[in-house]
């Protein structure tokens, strides 16, 4: 039996937020490719602005850490 094992690396995410709150990679068209994927997996189709403004606070939250108070 093996005993050498390789530890698992940590979580990814979250990640700091960017200075000044801006992440240019954080767009609107984000939500669209997101909402694609979940729809070419079965989902509901993300369209209504109301479905975009709930996954873009899901993914948010997910991707950034909160800011410290």
């Amino acid at each position: 039996m093996d005993t050498n094992t390789t530890p698992t690396p940590g979580p990814a995410y979250p990640i700091p937020r960017p200075e000044g709150g801006d992440d240019p990679r954080f767009r609107f068209g984000l939500m669209l490719d997101v909402g694609k994927v979940l729809h070419q997996h079965g989902y509901p189709p993300v369209h209504t602005g109301a479905d975009l403004l709930r996954l873009q606070q899901a993914l948010f939250t997910l991707i950034y850490q909160e800011q410290p108070q």
